[in-house]
């Protein structure tokens, strides 16, 4: 089970433990860590960086993500640049639909949630979580967006990839090139969690 971790689409909080954070994200990890530990977390899962990483891949639109970036951003102290360049790549990887496998995956995960819920199309957080191997000192907390009140899996699928585009919001943009980070190294994950009353 452990063996095949890297290569899973979805785990569910309760499979994830810190040292999952290139997999998850912090933000997935702890929830599984609060799990582990008998808190009482609102279930959920965490589509993975894996997942996000292989729909680049499958889709072809990696490596004009990072053209689309190096052509726009010609000046990086000019903000207006980085807007343009979040505008067109947002707009490239919302417009390319997932590959079925990973939707498939994910709306397997949603019904089992919603079943686990007992709730018919339960409704869900659906958080963006960025991780980067190997960068100790990155913190890309509160760059990515997160979305309320997400009910059915269509939905559930169609703010996964806004979360995954919002890797490339003009803040994120800018911190990974002030920082001198490649836009390759850093993932998304997203965690989907069953939505509590307290918020």
């Amino acid at each position: 089970m452990e063996g095949d971790k890297k290569k899973r689409l979805v785990l569910w909080f309760e499979e994830l433990r810190k040292e999952d954070i290139p997999l998850v994200g912090g933000k997935n990890a702890n929830l599984g860590e609060m799990t582990q530990a008998g808190i009482p977390v609102p279930p959920g899962f965490a589509i993975t960086a894996y997942a996000y990483s292989k729909y680049l891949q499958e889709t072809g639109i990696a490596e004009k993500i990072y053209e689309t970036i190096r052509e726009t951003v010609t000046d990086i102290n000019d903000p207006k640049q980085y807007e343009e360049a979040s505008k067109k790549v947002r707009k490239l990887i919302e417009s390319t639909p997932m590959p079925r496998d990973i939707e498939e995956e994910i709306r397997k995960a949603y019904e089992k949630l919603s079943e686990k819920t007992r709730t018919v199309d339960v409704y869900v957080a659906v958080r963006s979580s960025a991780t980067a191997e190997d960068l100790p000192d990155a913190s890309f907390a509160g760059q990515q967006e997160t979305y309320l009140n997400v009910r059915g899996a269509d939905e559930l699928i169609e703010k996964t990839v806004k979360c995954w585009s919002s890797l490339f919001t003009p803040r994120a943009i800018f911190y990974r090139t002030q920082k001198g980070f490649r836009h390759e190294d850093v993932l998304i994950s997203v965690g989907v969690q069953k939505l509590s009353l307290i918020h």
